[in-house]
């Protein structure tokens, strides 16, 4: 257990007069130096779970191990100040009337160093988060991205041993929270620094962490590299929450699954299923699109989104699917097109209704 900075054992949350957890039997651990992010919907657990590990909630059960050593739950409890942990905020929490440097230098002044001391950690942070020779100026004198890289810079001045952000970017306009987030991640990178990244945004989460753990009514529904959370959904809500993919009707038909749009055989789509019914699921990248028109798939309607098309394409049963496409294909409304997935490309899960169903239990 030594390189594991954070552990979480059983960790658990139940508010008041609420029926579900908000927090649900959590397990996982971070080794040092390792960005995991937490990912879902609004009310999934990953704020409050954040929390918890920040101190400012306390578990109902389980435990929190950081840098081997209890710091909550199991008749333990260790205040946030006594946690060594950097937070940033969705709202940047600067001091309006102190200066960059003094912002900085505020959480470093309540630890008690020395002057010179200070002074040496608060240059190293602006270098760090470039902003070199803006110490003297105040938040309001500064953009939304800069007030975020202080607040960034602020965190990481004292060194703690875990970085928690909450949203950080949310705040921001795309273009600055797409440079921001690989920002982040390069100054993570570089000081070594184990952190945790909650968010909302999927290609945020894939973009920015080493590991991706994605969050449903206060459970880990799954923990793993953004590559196999993409590409090996372990449940339909993975699926549908992470990729941007279809779910077709399927039946059993001997060894494979018999969608609208072709066979599929068990082993292609992720092993075995129990019952003769199941939805079939296929990311829109993988289905590919060619004009026929003899073809029995109709183009409903068609996006432009700048290095790709998205297409709606009305099946003969009146369902979609939809496709995108970075081929210039010049497919029109009311076309009609010839749909070919790979066999590679699917991936079999219970129908919607009977995984909602097993989740209730």
């Amino acid at each position: 257990m030594t390189d594991t900075i954070l552990q979480l054992d059983g960790l658990t949350k139940h508010y008041p007069q609420t029926a579900v957890p908000a927090v649900d039997t959590v397990n996982l651990s971070l080794p040092k130096g390792q960005i995991l992010s937490l990912l879902g919907p609004s009310g999934c657990g990953k704020t409050t779970l954040l929390r918890l590990i920040a101190g400012f909630e306390r578990p109902n059960d389980g435990q929190i191990i950081l840098e081997n050593r209890a710091i909550a739950g199991r008749g333990r409890w260790i205040p946030p100040e006594k946690r060594n942990l950097g937070m940033v905020f969705q709202e940047y929490a600067l001091f309006p009337h102190l200066t960059v440097a003094d912002n900085i230098a505020f959480g470093l002044k309540k630890r008690q160093l020395k002057g010179g001391e200070i002074k040496q950690r608060v240059a190293e942070a602006l270098s760090l988060v470039e902003l070199d020779g803006l110490q003297n100026r105040y938040p309001h004198q500064l953009s939304g991205g800069q007030r975020q890289r202080v607040a960034l810079a602020r965190a990481l001045a004292p060194r703690p041993v875990l970085m928690l952000l909450d949203e950080p970017l949310s705040n921001l306009d795309v273009r600055v929270r797409l440079y921001l987030r690989h920002e982040i991640r390069a100054i993570l990178k570089k000081t070594g620094m184990t952190a945790v990244f909650v968010t909302h945004d999927c290609e945020e989460a894939m973009s920015i962490s080493d590991v991706v753990g994605v969050m449903r009514q206060g459970r880990l529904e799954q923990m793993d590299s953004p590559e196999a959370i993409y590409r090996e959904p372990a449940s339909r809500f993975v699926a549908e929450f992470v990729t941007q993919a279809n779910f077709l009707q399927a039946r059993r038909s001997g060894s494979e699954w018999e969608t609208e749009l072709g066979r599929f055989s068990v082993a292609a789509a992720g092993g075995e299923l129990s019952g003769e019914v199941g939805d079939v699921m296929i990311r829109e990248e993988d289905v590919r699109v060619q004009p026929d028109e003899s073809g029995e798939v109709q183009v409903r309607d068609r996006q432009f989104l700048g290095r790709e098309h998205r297409y709606c394409l009305q099946m003969p049963s009146g369902r979609c699917v939809h496709a995108r496409s970075h081929e210039v294909l010049g497919l029109t409304i009311g076309a009609r097109v010839k749909v070919e997935i790979p066999q590679e490309a699917a991936r079999v899960f219970p129908p919607a209704q009977r995984e909602l169903t097993a989740a209730a239990k």
